[in-house]
C-alpha cells in the first residue's frame, strides 16, 4: 500500500493520474487530505501531479522489486507545477527523496539568472501575474531546462534522463533509483509549501474510497491516460541532427509499465489543439500486401494538447493511426503482433500525403525510434500541395495517387525526398524505410501539427 498526503493551498483539491495503479484512474484528494491505494508486491507504476491538465512532478514505484526490495523515486522529468516527497513508512526524519521546496527554490533560482538566460528559456518557463515560476516545462525535452534546474535541485529528484553531446546521463540522477530496505508501505506528500514528511502524522492506512475519486478522459475506447516518463535511461544516444529523432525525446513510459498496458500503441498528440485520432485496420493482408481500408475506421480517440493516451489494441490488428478521417494525412502504419517474431512493427508513410511531422518508437526498453519532426508542408512548393476536401487544409499530396486523384505527385515525391531522404518515412513503395520493432506489442506514435 502507498498513501497520498495532498497539501495544496486552502481549499484547493489537487489531482494525480495514477499508472498502473487505481486502475489507471485520475484522482483528486481534498486540501489535507489523504488517500491509500493498494499496491501489490511486483507491481510498478506512477503518480503524477495535474496543474492546469499540464503534467508535472511525479513519484516512480516499484514494490518489492529486486531481491524484495521497494523502489520510490520522485521524478521532475516531465515538468513541475508543485512540491512532492516520497519515502518508505518508518523511515527515520530527513530520509526522503525529492525536493520538499522545489517550486520555492525554482523561484528563487529564476530571479538570480541573467535576462539572456531567462530568455533563453522562454516557453518553458511559466509565470504568474506577479512574475514568479507557476510552472516550468520537461527538463528531459530541453537542455537549458535542465541546466537551470540542476542549480537548485541536483542530486534531489530526476531531472534530465536523456543523453547531451553523446553522454550518457546524470550520475546524480541514476543515484535516485536506489532501492529502499525491505517491502513497506509507501508515503507521498504533496505540497504548494513544505512537502517534507511529517514524523509526528501518522501513516493513517485509510482506503481510497473514501476520497475523491475521478476517472477524467476515459472514453468507449479503452484508452488511458498516460505520459511520457522514464524511470532510468542508461543507454541513451546523443542528439541527431534537426528532423531526426533523438533517442531520449521518445522515451516513453518505464519498460515495466509498458508491458503492464498490453497490446495496441501509446499516441502523442504534440500540438497545442485537441484533435481526434482514427484508427483503419486493414481490409486484407497477405504476400507482403496490404488492402488499405479509407472509409470504415475500427475506433478513434480524442487526444489534448500535447497529451499522450493509450489505445488498446487486439494483436491481430494490422492498419494504421492518421490525424482525423480525412486524406490526404500522415499515416503511422503498424501491426500489433507480427507472425514471424510476436513483435510490434511500424513505420511512418506518406504515400497517401502528408498533413504533418510524425515519428514512430519502441516501448520496450530498446530506444529504437523512426520517423521526423520538421514541418514539411511549410515551404513546400506550390505544385507539392494539396487540400483535404472538407477542411480544406493546406498538405502536401499524395506521391502513390488514390480514387480521388488517380496517379501519385511527383513534385511532392522529388521535394520529399530532397527535405528527408529515403530513410525515415515511405515516400514511394518498396523497401528501403527501417521499421521500429517492439516486444512488447506495444509501439508509441506522436504527431506533429502543422504550424
Amino acid at each position: 500500500m502507498f498513501g497520498i498526503e495532498s497539501r495544496p493551498g486552502v481549499g484547493s483539491p489537487q489531482t494525480f493520474q495514477c499508472h498502473g495503479y487505481n486502475g489507471n484512474k485520475d484522482l483528486t484528494i481534498a486540501a489535507n487530505s489523504q488517500a491509500n491505494i493498494e499496491a501489490k508486491d511486483g507491481t510498478s507504476g506512477a503518480i503524477i501531479a495535474v496543474h492546469d491538465n499540464v503534467i508535472g512532478e511525479q513519484c516512480e514505484i516499484t514494490k518489492a522489486g529486486w531481491q524484495g526490495n521497494d523502489t520510490v523515486d520522485i521524478s521532475n522529468i516531465v515538468g513541475a507545477g508543485g512540491n512532492m516527497t516520497c519515502q518508505q513508512v518508518g523511515d527515520p526524519p530527513g530520509k526522503f527523496k525529492g525536493h520538499e521546496t522545489f517550486m520555492q527554490a525554482c523561484n528563487k533560482a529564476w530571479h538570480a539568472l541573467a535576462q539572456q538566460k531567462r530568455d533563453q528559456l522562454k516557453g518553458h518557463v511559466t509565470l504568474d501575474g506577479s512574475g514568479n515560476v507557476e510552472r516550468i516545462g520537461a527538463p528531459k525535452e530541453f537542455q537549458p531546462l535542465e541546466q537551470f534546474v540542476r542549480i537548485f535541485a541536483n542530486g534531489r529528484t530526476y531531472i534530465g534522463v536523456g543523453s547531451w553531446a553523446g553522454g550518457k546521463g546524470n550520475p546524480e540522477d541514476d543515484k535516485q533509483s536506489k532501492a529502499g530496505v525491505g517491502s513497506k508501505d509507501i508515503l507521498i506528500v504533496y505540497s504548494d509549501g513544505n512537502a517534507a514528511p511529517d514524523p509526528n502524522k501518522p501513516f493513517t492506512g485509510q482506503s481510497v474510497e473514501g476520497f475523491a475519486a475521478a476517472s477524467i478522459g476515459e472514453d468507449n475506447n479503452d484508452q488511458v491516460p498516460l505520459v511520457r516518463e522514464t524511470a532510468v535511461e542508461t543507454d541513451a544516444k546523443a542528439p541527431k541532427e534537426e528532423g531526426e529523432v533523438a533517442a531520449e525525446e521518445e522515451q516513453t513510459i518505464s519498460t515495466t509499465a509498458a508491458a503492464a498496458l498490453g497490446p495496441g500503441i501509446q499516441l502523442t498528440n504534440k500540438s497545442p489543439k485537441t484533435h481526434r485520432y482514427y484508427f483503419y485496420d486493414n481490409y486484407w493482408n497477405g504476400d507482403g500486401t496490404a488492402g488499405a481500408n479509407f472509409d470504415h475506421p475500427l475506433k478513434d480517440v480524442e487526444v489534448g494538447p500535447n497529451a499522450t493516451v493509450f489505445v488498446s489494441l487486439t494483436t491481430a490488428f494490422k492498419g494504421r493511426v492518421q490525424r482525423g478521417n480525412e486524406i490526404p494525412a500522415t499515416w503511422g502504419e503498424f501491426q500489433v503482433k507480427a507472425a514471424n517474431d510476436g513483435k510490434a512493427h511500424g513505420d511512418i508513410s506518406l504515400q497517401q500525403g502528408c498533413d504533418g511531422a510524425a515519428t514512430v518508437a519502441s516501448t520496450d526498453g530498446t530506444n529504437v525510434s523512426n520517423g521526423f519532426t520538421q514541418d514539411i508542408v511549410k515551404g513546400a512548393p506550390q505544385a507539392a500541395l494539396d487540400k483535404k476536401p472538407k477542411s480544406g487544409e493546406k498538405v502536401l499530396a499524395s506521391t502513390e495517387g488514390n480514387w480521388i486523384h488517380p496517379g501519385g505527385n511527383q513534385v511532392a515525391v522529388d521535394y520529399e525526398y530532397k527535405v528527408l531522404g529515403s530513410a525515415k518515412a515511405y515516400i514511394k513503395g518498396g523497401t528501403g524505410v527501417p521499421d521500429v520493432a517492439s516486444k512488447n506489442n506495444c509501439l508509441h506514435f506522436t504527431f506533429y501539427v502543422v504550424n
